[in-house]
C-alpha cells in the first residue's frame, strides 16, 4: 500500500470518528508538502468543512491529533496551516516501504487492465534505408509500447510497410536503367542502402530532364509533369496495380533486399514488432471501402474519374481517395489497414506514432472511418511527435542528405569505445568482446536516452557529442550510476538482507527511499501522457539522488551493521528501479563500465 493509500484510509476513518460523517476517496485531496513547510505529504481539509461544520484550521488540527493517536506510528509529527495538514511520515514507515519494494519483483508495474492497445510505429518506405527521423519514431513507438505494458495493457506492436506507390517505382526504374544488375551481394551494401542509392539516382536524373525541358521553353510545372522518367514511373505503377508479372517480380526481388536491411537495423536498434502489415496487401481493402462509400453517396467522383470526400461540413476541405487512373493514395491504404487490424485483433485503443506533419491526415482518417460505419473511427489516437532537426538543417532523402540510422548507430558505438579508452582504471579484467558489448550498450543507450528525454511533442536538435557525455542528463550517466552500484554489491561480502531493524534514517537515506516510492506513480503518469520523457526525468533524478547519497554516506565501510545493511538494500533497489525504468526506454544496463 502506498503512502497516499495509507493517508486516504486514515483520513476517511478520522472524519468518521471525529464528525460522524463519511467521505469518499475523491474528497481526500493529497499533495506534496510545499518546501517552506515541514512535512512529506499534505492533506487538504477544505472538502471536509461541510461535514465537520468547523473552520478549516480547526479541522486540520483535530485530524492531525487523531492521526497521532490512531495512526499506528505512521505519522511522527504534523503542523496545521489554515486548511492544510502537513504530515511528517515516520522513518519506520519508510523502511517498511523499502522492504516492500525489495520484495516486489514487478515493482512499478500496474494491475492487468484486460484491454488491448495496438501501437503502430516505424512505417518505412521500401525505397530507402531508415534515417534519423525513423530512429525517433521507432524509439518513441517501442518505448510507448513498453510503458503501456507496464500500465497493465496488453500491447500489440505493429508496423505498416509502405511497399508500393510511385516512390517505390522510382527506385525500381532507376535500378533497371542504371543498375547493371547490381545486388547487395555484388556491391557489399545492405539491401536498403542499395535501393536508397537508386532513389537518389532517380531524383538526380529527373532533375536533369526537368532542366532540359525548361531550356526548351517549358515552364517548371509542365517540365515536372512531362519529364520522361516520371512518365515511365507512373506507367510502372499502373502496370504494378494491373499485376504485370515482370514488374511484380522485380518489385518482390528488390523489396526482399530492403526487408533484410530493415531487419538488421531494427535488431541493432533493439525494437521489434508483433505484426507487420504491408500496403500492397491493404490498399485493395481500402479501395473496396472507398468504392462502397462512393456507391452509398459518402464520396463523389469528379469528371476526370478521381474519387473525393467532401469534408467541408467537418471544417476541413476535400480529400482525394482514388486518382483519376484508379490508383490509390495513402489515405486509401490506411482505411484498408485499419479495417484489417480491427478484424485481426480485439483492439480497445489504436495508437498511431506518426510525426506532427501528419496531424491533418489522421483527422481525416478518423472522420472517413466513422463515415464508413467503423465504430472505432472516432477512437483512433494520433501520437503526434516533433521532428528531429540537425545543426545544418533538415534532411532530404531524395538528395541523399539524410543521417542514416545505421551510420548513426555505428558512430555512437565508436564514440563510446573512444571514451572508454580515455577512462582510467576502467574495464580492467574484461575481454575485448566484453568491452565491445559494453560500448554497444553505452552508445545505444546514449542515442536512445538523448532522443527520448525530450518532450515528444517538441521538435528537437540532435547532437551526438552531447548525448555520449558521462556527466549531466544523459544515458551514460545513468548507466554509469547503475554500474557503480553493481560494483558495490559485488564487493559486499553477502547479498543485502531483505529487512533491517533500523528506525532512524539519515536525510540522504530518507530522500532516496522517498524517490523510490514515487516510481509507480511515474510509470502511471508516463502511460497517461504517452511520454517516455517522464521516465527519463525520473531515472536521471534517481541517479542524481543516489550519487549524492553515495558521496556523503559510506556503504561498505560503515561500521554499524544495521546501517550498512540498510544502505546495501537501498543500493540494490535503486539499481533495480533504474534497470526497470531504463528498460521501459529500451535501454540496456551494463554491469560494468
Amino acid at each position: 500500500m502506498t503512502i497516499e493509500q495509507h493517508i486516504t484510509k486514515l483520513a476517511k476513518s478520522a472524519v468518521q470518528a471525529l464528525y460522524n460523517a463519511e467521505v469518499d476517496e475523491a474528497q481526500v485531496v493529497l499533495q506534496k508538502t510545499r518546501p517552506e513547510f515541514e512535512g512529506n505529504i499534505t492533506l487538504v481539509v477544505f472538502s471536509f468543512a461541510k461535514q465537520a461544520r468547523k473552520a478549516p484550521q480547526v479541522i486540520a488540527s483535530e485530524i492531525g491529533e487523531w492521526f497521532m493517536a490512531n495512526g499506528n506510528g505512521l505519522i511522527s509529527k504534523y503542523n496545521a496551516v489554515q486548511g492544510f495538514l502537513n504530515l511528517c511520515i515516520s522513518d519506520s514507515f519508510w523502511v517498511e516501504q523499502l522492504e516492500q519494494i525489495d520484495q516486489d519483483a514487478d515493482y512499478g508495474r500496474q494491475a492487468d487492465r484486460n484491454q488491448l492497445m495496438m501501437v503502430e510505429y516505424s512505417s518505412p518506405n521500401t525505397n530507402k534505408p531508415l534515417h534519423l527521423g525513423h530512429v525517433r519514431n521507432n524509439l518513441l513507438g517501442y518505448s510507448i509500447a513498453q510503458i503501456q505494458e507496464a500500465n497493465g495493457w496488453k500491447v500489440v506492436k505493429t508496423n505498416i510497410v509502405n511497399d508500393r506507390g510511385i516512390h517505390i517505382c522510382k527506385s525500381m526504374l532507376a535500378w533497371l536503367k542504371y543498375g547493371n544488375g547490381e545486388t547487395p551481394e555484388s556491391s557489399g551494401k545492405k539491401g536498403d542502402h542499395l535501393i536508397g542509392d537508386y532513389y537518389v539516382r532517380f531524383d538526380k536524373e529527373y532533375k536533369k530532364q526537368i532542366s532540359e525541358l525548361m531550356s526548351q521553353g517549358k515552364d517548371e510545372e509542365s517540365a515536372k509533369k512531362e519529364a520522361p522518367l516520371i512518365l515511365e514511373a507512373q506507367e510502372m505503377l499502373r502496370k504494378w496495380e494491373a499485376n504485370d508479372p515482370e514488374i511484380r517480380a522485380l518489385w518482390a526481388k528488390m523489396n526482399e533486399w530492403v526487408y533484410a536491411g530493415f531487419d538488421e537495423t531494427y535488431r541493432r536498434m533493439g525494437v521489434s514488432f508483433d505484426k507487420i502489415y504491408y500496403e500492397s496487401n491493404t490498399y485493395l481493402e481500402g479501395k473496396s471501402e472507398v468504392e462502397k462509400g462512393l456507391a452509398n453517396g459518402q464520396f463523389y467522383r469528379r469528371e476526370d474519374g478521381s474519387v473525393w470526400a467532401d469534408l467541408t461540413k467537418d471544417g476541413l476541405d476535400e480529400k482525394l481517395l482514388l486518382r483519376s487512373d484508379g490508383t490509390s493514395v495513402y489515405m486509401t491504404q490506411d482505411i484498408g489497414t485499419a479495417k484489417l487490424r480491427f478484424q485481426d485483433y480485439p483492439i480497445d485503443k489504436m495508437v498511431y506514432v506518426v510525426g506532427n506533419e501528419q496531424e491533418y491526415h489522421f483527422k481525416v482518417l478518423s472522420i472517413l472511418l466513422d463515415r464508413l460505419g467503423f465504430p472505432f473511427g472516432k477512437e483512433l489516437v494520433h501520437f503526434s511527435y516533433g521532428m528531429v532537426e540537425l545543426p545544418n538543417g533538415k534532411m532530404k532523402s531524395r538528395e541523399g542528405t539524410v543521417v542514416d540510422a545505421d551510420d548513426l548507430m555505428d558512430k555512437m558505438v565508436e564514440d563510446a569505445k573512444e571514451i572508454s579508452k580515455d577512462k582510467v582504471n576502467t574495464l580492467q579484467g574484461v575481454t575485448e568482446e566484453e568491452a565491445n558489448e559494453i560500448a554497444r550498450k553505452v552508445g545505444m543507450g546514449a542515442l536512445k536516452y538523448f532522443i527520448l528525454k525530450v518532450d515528444p511533442r517538441k521538435n528537437m536538435l540532435f547532437n551526438p557529442e552531447e548525448s555520449i557525455d558521462f556527466n549531466g542528463n544523459t544515458g551514460p550517466f545513468i548507466q554509469y550510476t547503475f554500474a557503480r552500484i553493481q560494483s558495490v554489491l559485488r564487493k559486499a561480502e553477502s547479498s543485502p538482507a531483505s529487512s533491517v531493524s533500523i528506525k532512524q534514517l539519515e536525510e540522504k537515506e530518507l530522500t532516496l527511499i522517498q524517490r523510490l516510492c514515487e516510481y509507480p506513480v511515474v510509470v502511471r503518469t508516463a502511460g497517461d501522457n504517452f511520454s517516455p520523457a517522464v521516465i527519463c526525468n525520473y531515472a536521471y533524478d534517481l541517479a542524481c539522488e543516489f550519487n549524492s547519497f553515495y558521496h556523503d554516506l559510506s556503504i561498505l565501510n560503515e561500521k554499524d551493521e544495521q546501517k550498512r545493511a540498510l544502505r546495501l538494500l537501498l543500493a540494490k533497489n535503486v539499481a533495480k528501479v533504474l534497470r526497470s525504468a531504463m528498460g521501459l526506454l529500451g535501454i540496456e544496463m551494463p554491469e560494468r563500465m
